[in-house]
């Protein structure tokens, strides 16, 4: 059995602060566009549209916040994407009160926040490296992982509550609150940051934004990873909505199985983050990059049989169980190696590439999964999707890398980037 080992007070001030806004960010999990149905009468088209354009324009903001995140300390960063979040989200419920609420609003508030956590996201990857030893950095991406889905398997169904007993803007104000007290916990992690510090003191380059997407494509065992996760996570998260219009209109499930369906397999979750770190021990990071990377490609296309019923319900239990299992498991690792592999003055760029197009993926492939469906029905499309996805183990690594670790001297010598 593997120990319980501590990664020190000022990591868990940083886990502390990723779990307040986690779990904030859970209970406000589909809040904007519950809102506009509820309070502003959109149509299904401007639902899709909220969906899809605040996360890509957010992602076009964030463009530059790369270069930008990488030459800064990384903790006031972290603390101003905190802030910036609370704030902007804090005027949703501010016009809701004075009758001021917009469709166009919610647009701007959804952008902002996706450029925000972009750039924390990088941020907070950067300093995590300077935080932990290398041996732990595996311990910390499994511990974040963990948190993830038990907030998710929480949240939204607390969420659901909280909206039909205090109204439509009350889980609004809770995910705002979390990003104050994941700013607070931030400011609790003590030490110097010595500020990163570039070859020539210059402004900002255009071809510096496209650093962290050349590291990527230039190491082999990054670039095979990242596309491979372009394409599944692309694929799982188009057939979302899919899904729910399958479950709930074409089957007839009601909404509190809709939503069991999803919250109790969160639990594997955190089976598959408890393993990573033992599993990696024994197996290898290479073999279960390989291993899971192919098992989590295979149990979407069980979606495409789902029937009515409890039959129905316990099918989509069971492919979202062994989804979550194998994706809580090959998270960790895969975050793990990608910090391994990159250099410390670039990280917060990789990061940063990475973030942006997974949300460009994530947004083409949903317009197409809703394309075919309206063409079709939710269920080809679903059957589509569940197919495409058993090509991405093709893109995996197929041999240990050629390009060798980056070891802890070479990590030392390169700017702190925190």
């Amino acid at each position: 059995m593997v120990r319980r080992r501590s990664l020190g007070r000022q990591f868990g001030w940083l886990w502390a602060a990723y779990a307040a806004s986690a779990y904030g960010s859970a209970l406000g999990f589909g809040a904007f566009p519950l809102i506009a149905v509820l309070v502003l009468d959109a149509s299904p088209a401007q639902v899709s549209v909220l969906s899809a354009v605040g996360p890509a324009v957010g992602a076009l903001i964030a463009l530059p916040l790369g270069p930008w995140v990488e030459f800064r300390r990384k903790r006031p960063v972290m603390i101003a994407m905190d802030l910036a979040r609370f704030a902007v989200m804090l005027t949703i419920p501010v016009a809701y009160a004075f009758g001021m609420l917009s469709f166009v609003q919610l647009l701007i508030v959804s952008a902002v926040v996706a450029a925000a956590k972009i750039a924390f996201s990088a941020a907070s990857g950067a300093h995590l490296k300077a935080l932990v030893r290398p041996d732990d950095l595996l311990v910390a991406n499994a511990r974040f992982e963990s948190t993830t889905w038990s907030s998710i398997a929480v949240g939204p169904p607390l969420g659901g509550a909280a909206i039909g007993l205090l109204g439509p803007v009350t889980t609004v104000v809770a995910d705002a609150l979390s990003y104050l007290f994941s700013a607070l916990g931030i400011t609790a992690i003590r030490g110097r940051e010595e500020h990163p510090q570039r070859a020539e003191k210059r402004r900002v380059r255009a071809a510096e934004l496209l650093d962290g997407w050349r590291h990527l494509l230039s190491h082999p065992g990054l670039r095979a990873l990242y596309l491979n996760q372009l394409l599944v996570s692309g694929l799982i998260m188009a057939t979302e909505p899919l899904l729910a219009v399958l479950l709930l209109r074409e089957l007839g499930f009601p909404p509190w199985q809709y939503g069991l369906a999803f919250a109790v397999p969160c639990v594997g979750g955190l089976i598959g983050s408890r393993l990573a770190r033992g599993v990696v021990a024994r197996y290898g990071q290479h073999r279960i990059l390989r291993t899971v990377g192919t098992l989590r490609a295979v149990w979407l296309i069980g979606l495409a049989f789902v029937q009515p019923g409890v039959a129905g319900l316990v099918t989509v239990m069971a492919v979202e169980l062994a989804i979550i299992i194998s994706m809580s498991l090959y998270n960790p690792v895969l975050a793990t190696y990608r910090l391994e592999h990159t250099p410390n003055d670039r990280i917060a760029r990789t990061l940063s590439a990475w973030s942006i197009s997974s949300s460009a993926a994530i947004a083409i492939l949903s317009a197409l999964g809703g394309l075919l469906a309206s063409a079709t029905s939710p269920r080809t499309a679903i059957a589509v999707a569940g197919l495409l996805i058993l090509a991405s183990p093709l893109l995996l690594p197929r041999r240990q890398d050629s390009v060798t670790r980056l070891s802890s001297r070479s990590d030392q010598s390169s700017p702190a980037g925190v």
